[in-house]
């Protein structure tokens, strides 16, 4: 009969209706698995929403060893659903860290050359000051009282982790979507900390598009009854239904038609015909499925909302009174601005604006579009070439700066 729900379906909904370990959540957010700082009430840090948070954390990763002289730094920034485990086996997953295929010993980003860094952005999950993070004043999760964020919060966080680890200047700066966001901010923040910068696969704002599939995410998420109004901490309850929906809607606009039609095609899932039901009768169904289970492990529901609402608010040429070259003007950070041909999340006009405006401001900047199926995610993919142009960027910056040449 249409509609009955396949044996694939219950799977599904079992492993949705498993009850989160809440403490387990909020300690990763209070303790979590990797270095952390903290500093107390008399040093605040304050949001642009004009909020004071206090006491603030930042959680991160290093990798590498920083020289001497204090001139091989390099920040990694994340993207939306990423976090600081860049090259690590992920504590929550036990999944090996979300740019492997990028940084490590010999890798593009060598560890055994540049001193590595990456931070969970204010407003994540993983240890830095977010929403499932306890609010001082109550004793309880922030939930919704936690303040809204801005790309450049989570960028001026940064600046002041660094600070405490006593780096003032960046060998470089590199970040994919989100990330490529705050790269930029960087360099328009913080030009005399940047030497070179790497913003890829990203924008200088959100399209209508793209805050239109946040919207949708978010709807998702709040219409979830266990999203109780995101108190669900408090309440022993979890928006897993909807964060899975939010994160397989997500997901879809990371890739590419190409991409899809190669991996899955219409094909079935261990099966020969259709089910006439509304199981996951296609490999692209159980795909997604699986993608959002998986989200909803390590992932909390109200950072989503969060992170997602700084990307869509982020506008950088807004800052500089809507000229975008104003945001690099006399900057002598170098850039180079990577796009991929399928990437219909943040198409390539979007970083050849970038360049322009780069232009404008007698900014010295390389481009490339690469040639890929991949979509958006092919930043994080296995790309020959992608590797190729950032390790010779950063060895072409490396040399600038007098560092020695990488063994062979």
């Amino acid at each position: 009969m249409l509609g009955s729900p396949g044996p694939g379906s219950q799977m599904v909904e079992a492993q949705l209706n498993v009850k989160p370990d809440f403490s387990a959540r909020v300690q990763e957010s209070e303790q979590p698995r990797s270095q952390v700082v903290r500093f107390g009430p008399e040093q605040p840090f304050r949001l642009d929403a004009g909020v004071e948070l206090a006491p603030f954390q930042i959680a991160y990763q290093t990798y590498g060893t920083l020289n001497p002289e204090r001139t091989n730094a390099v920040l990694i920034c994340h993207a939306l659903t990423g976090d600081q485990h860049v090259a690590n086996t992920h504590p929550v997953t036990g999944k090996p860290g979300w740019w492997e295929t990028m940084v490590g010993p010999g890798r593009p980003i060598d560890t055994e050359r540049y001193f590595v860094i990456c931070a969970n952005v204010v407003g994540g999950c993983m240890g830095t000051t977010g929403p499932s993070s306890i609010d001082p004043a109550s004793g309880l999760p922030y939930g919704l009282g936690f303040p809204g964020v801005t790309v450049r919060d989570m960028v001026r966080a940064q600046a002041v982790l660094l600070d405490h680890l006593g780096i003032g200047m960046l060998l470089a700066v590199a970040g994919g979507s989100m990330g490529g966001m705050q790269v930029l901010q960087w360099a328009a923040s913080y030009p005399e900390r940047v030497f070179a910068a790497l913003p890829i696969a990203t924008a200088t704002r959100h399209s209508a598009q793209n805050i239109a599939f946040h919207e949708v995410g978010r709807q998702a998420v709040m219409a979830d009854p266990d999203w109780r109004q995101g108190r669900y901490l408090l309440e022993g309850t979890s928006p897993r239904r909807g964060l899975a929906v939010a994160r397989m809607g997500a997901h879809i606009t990371y890739l590419s038609d190409a991409a899809l039609h190669r991996k899955f095609g219409r094909r079935f899932q261990d099966r020969d015909n259709p089910t006439f039901s509304f199981d996951a009768d296609f490999q692209v169904e159980s795909y997604l499925r699986h993608q959002g289970i998986t989200f909803v492990e390590r992932f909390d529901a109200n950072s989503y909302l969060y992170l997602t609402r700084a990307m869509d608010y982020f506008d950088l040429a807004a800052d500089y009174d809507g000229v975008l070259a104003n945001a690099f003007k006399g900057t002598k950070t170098r850039f180079c601005v990577i796009s991929f041909t399928s990437d219909w999340l943040f198409p390539t006009p979007e970083s050849r604006a970038i360049v322009h405006a780069l232009n404008a401001a007698a900014a010295r900047v390389s481009f490339a579009e690469i040639d890929t199926d991949k979509g958006h995610d092919a930043f994080l993919l296995d790309e020959p070439e992608l590797f190729a142009i950032v390790r010779g960027f950063l060895e072409s910056a490396a040399a600038a700066r007098g560092l020695a040449a990488a063994r062979r």
